[in-house]
C-alpha cells in the first residue's frame, strides 16, 4: 500500500492524458485499480511511473532546448520537399556597345545604327562611348559622321550634313578630307542621306572602300565603317544599306533601320 499511495503522490505532477495512455499500455484499466494491486500490478506500475516521469520529462527538456524558430523552419523544410526547383537563367552580362559577346582583349568595340523613321534616331557607338545619338543632342537628318583617333581610341569630331535642305555635300567632302591619317570614320544615315550628296562626295566615300554609296537613294538606311591611312581586316561588318520600299518598309516612307557592329584588332598600325 504504501508503494501504492507513493506511486499515486508521483502521478499528480504528471499530465492526465499521459497517465490515462500509459495505464492502458501497461493494461490498467483505471486509476482504482490501483486499491487491491496484485504483485504482477507492482511491476505494471513501477514501469507505469518510470515511463510516465521519463515521457514528461524528456518533453519538458526537449522543449526547453530547442527555439520555436528551429521548429517553424524545420515544419517548413518539410513541406518544402517535393517541390520542384526552380531554375533561373542568369541575367546576360551587358557587353560593349550592346553587343552579344565581348569582344577579345586587344580590340575596339563599335556598332552603328542607322535611324529608322522619324523617331528613332541614328546612333554611332564606339568602346561603349555614343559618340553620335539622341542623348549627345549631336544626330540629325542626312549623313552623320564621326571621326576616331585610332591610336587612342577617342573621338575628335563628329557632325551631321543636311541631304535634304541646303548645300551641305561640300562641308562633308571637306569634313572628310580634314580627317587626319591614322582615323576611323564611321558613318551613318538618318532620314534622307542622298537627295544633294554630289558625285565628288560619293567617289570620296567609295575611295575609303564604300561600295553601297553609289547605290544610295531616296531614305536608304546606310551605314558604313572606314579607315584612313590602314586597311580594315577583311573578316569584319564594314557596310550595309536598305532601301525604301513602299511596300516593304517599317515605318511607312521609312525603310526599317540597319546596323553593324564588330571588333577591329588594335594593332593594325
Amino acid at each position: 500500500m504504501v508503494l501504492t499511495e507513493w506511486i499515486r503522490e508521483e502521478l499528480q505532477d504528471v499530465p492526465q492524458d499521459v497517465v490515462s495512455s500509459s495505464y492502458k499500455c501497461f493494461g490498467i484499466a483505471d486509476s482504482r485499480d490501483l486499491a487491491n494491486p496484485a504483485p504482477s500490478d507492482l511491476v505494471r506500475l513501477a514501469g507505469l511511473l518510470l515511463a510516465s516521469l521519463t515521457a514528461w520529462y524528456l518533453g519538458c527538456f526537449a522543449s526547453a532546448l530547442v527555439p520555436k524558430e528551429a521548429i517553424t523552419a524545420s515544419i517548413a523544410n518539410l513541406q518544402d520537399i517535393g517541390k520542384k526547383p526552380v531554375l533561373r537563367a542568369p541575367v546576360p552580362k551587358r557587353q560593349k556597345c550592346d553587343h552579344w559577346s565581348p569582344c577579345s582583349p586587344g580590340n575596339y568595340a563599335y556598332r552603328i545604327l542607322s535611324g529608322g523613321g522619324k523617331e528613332k534616331l541614328a546612333k554611332i557607338c564606339f568602346e561603349d562611348e555614343l559618340l553620335v545619338s539622341e542623348e549627345k543632342g549631336n544626330v540629325g537628318r542626312g549623313i552623320n559622321i564621326a571621326i576616331v583617333n585610332y591610336k587612342t581610341g577617342k573621338v575628335t569630331s563628329a557632325k551631321f550634313f543636311d541631304m535634304w535642305e541646303g548645300d551641305h555635300s561640300g562641308e562633308m567632302v571637306t569634313f572628310i578630307k580634314n580627317a587626319p591619317e591614322g582615323s576611323l570614320l564611321l558613318m551613318v544615315t538618318h532620314d534622307d542621306g542622298s537627295t544633294r550628296l554630289k558625285n565628288d562626295a560619293k567617289k570620296l566615300v567609295e575611295e575609303l572602300g564604300s561600295k553601297e554609296i553609289w547605290n544610295m537613294k531616296f531614305r536608304s538606311s546606310w551605314a558604313f565603317i572606314a579607315a584612313k591611312g590602314f586597311k580594315l581586316p577583311d573578316n569584319i561588318q564594314k557596310e550595309k544599306i536598305n532601301h525604301s520600299d513602299k511596300k516593304n518598309n517599317r515605318y511607312g516612307g521609312w525603310p526599317a533601320e540597319i546596323q553593324i557592329e564588330g571588333c577591329i584588332p588594335r594593332n593594325l598600325i
